[in-house]
Formats: structure tokens, sequence, C-alpha cells
């Protein structure tokens, strides 16, 4: 279970399938990402420093000088690469146009595939030379391992392993990269209160925890300086992560 949050698909909530090709609204390029990202078969880790750079990219840049989703496939191609999780670019080129013309094939070898290949390349540079060569992300997915592996001993490897916990906090963690404010928040501190969310969401108590005024205090093990403040902002901005997706379904109908 450990080695599935980094190294395999992990299951976000079933969600209708967006045209992409009538507006863009808020967090559409987002989900277009993600949506691309799974069709690649990317690791996790790999789609979460796309989306990172994404969010990084468009918190200078002017969205309306931009196509968002041609950054968004520029993210996939270039996370790829500083994952060590390649994928062709033929590929992403293909997924890309037919998620945005849903029911299309591929392009065939072009003057438009050879203009969307262009397009990809030179967005990849500009994007890299837009973030001053800095493309390392600290993620919280290596810390939310560390949490899991204590929080296993600490309920016990059998009980842990029934529980939905792990899965749970590992999908609010990739969907809460559908958000620019999983940019605001330090990675040890969403990884606890993705752990804290999916607690809360299946009523699982930390064994050990029943006598303390604040049952959620069992997160001070792990981060001492997380104050109950900022553990619900962070909290409430994973939740709005959801209520934007279901404003999109809305719009969508």
């Amino acid at each position: 279970m450990m080695r599935n949050l980094t190294e395999s698909a992990v299951p976000s909530p079933s969600q209708k399938l967006v045209d992409y090709s009538k507006k863009a609204l808020k967090g559409m390029p987002e989900r277009f990402l993600f949506e691309c990202a799974m069709k690649l078969t990317m690791k996790p880790l790999t789609s979460a420093t796309a989306a990172v750079l994404f969010h990084r990219f468009f918190k200078e840049a002017d969205e309306s000088e931009y196509d968002p989703y041609m950054i968004a496939a520029s993210c996939l191609y270039l996370a790829g690469k500083i994952k060590d999780d390649p994928v062709k670019i033929r590929d992403v080129i293909n997924v890309s146009y037919s998620t945005i013309h849903r029911g299309s094939g591929p392009l065939e070898l072009g003057d438009e595939y050879w203009a969307m290949r262009d397009t990809i390349v030179q967005a990849e540079l500009f994007i890299t030379r837009f973030l001053k060569f800095d493309l390392t992300t600290v993620h919280p997915h290596k810390y939310m391992l560390h949490y899991m592996k204590s929080l296993q001993d600490w309920f016990g490897v059998k009980e842990w392993n029934a529980l939905p916990v792990a899965k749970m906090a590992a999908s609010y963690l990739q969907d809460f990269h559908h958000s620019s404010k999983v940019l605001d928040h330090r990675p040890e501190h969403i990884a606890v209160c993705c752990l804290a969310l999916a607690f809360q969401t299946y009523g699982v108590q930390v064994p050990l925890t029943e006598e303390l005024d604040d049952v959620a205090a069992w997160y001070n093990v792990f981060c001492k300086d997380l104050s109950r403040d900022k553990h619900w902002e962070i909290i409430e901005d994973i939740l709005e992560v959801y209520n934007a997706d279901a404003e999109i379904d809305e719009d969508d109908d």
C-alpha cells in the first residue's frame, strides 16, 4: 500500500466528461491536466509535479496571454522528464488533442500535428526559463509515506491495512493539486491534513487519543508547528476543490 502512493494511479472521485473545447471555466485546465495524466498512465508524483509547474507558471503569468491547455500539456511533458517517468511527445499530443476534441482519432502527421508539437516544445522551454530553471518540487507525498508508516505501527499492521484511510488520504492529496492553493502551504502540513481529513471521513479515531482534550492533536507528533487554525484552513482549501469541481459539472450540463 505504501508503494502505491507514488508509483500507481490513485483514483479520484468519478467525474463527468467535460467539453474543454466549449469554454475554459476556472479549474477546467487542471482537470484536463489530470485527465491526460491518467490516460498517459503517469505516476501520481509525476502528475502532481506537472500540476505544481502549471500553478507556479500561472501564479506569475497573465492567464489571458497563454492557452492553459497547451501549458498543461507542456507541463505534463516536462514533468515526465523531471521525474524520470517520460512519455513520448506524440502520445502527449494525441492524448491532449483527443481529450479536447472528444471522439476524434490520433492526429495525422500533417500541419496541425507539427504545429501542436512545436507549441508544446517551445512552451516547455519557455516554462523552464519563466521559472528561472528552478524545477525542484518538495512534494507532500514523501511526508505522507513517512506518516503512514508511523500510523501503521500506531494502529497495528492488521487494523491499519483494513482501513481505507491510506487510499482516501492519497486521493485527497492528489486532488488538492487541482488547486493553486497547494502552493500556499508547507508540504508536511498538507500531508498531515489529508490524513486528518481521511480519518474524519471514515470516523476513525487515532489510538490512545481518547483522553486528549483535542483528539486531532495526534498530528502534533509529526508537525509540532501546525496550529489548529492552519489545520482547518488547509482542510477547507482541500474541500474547496470538490466544490469547484461540482460547479464545473453543473455548468457543463
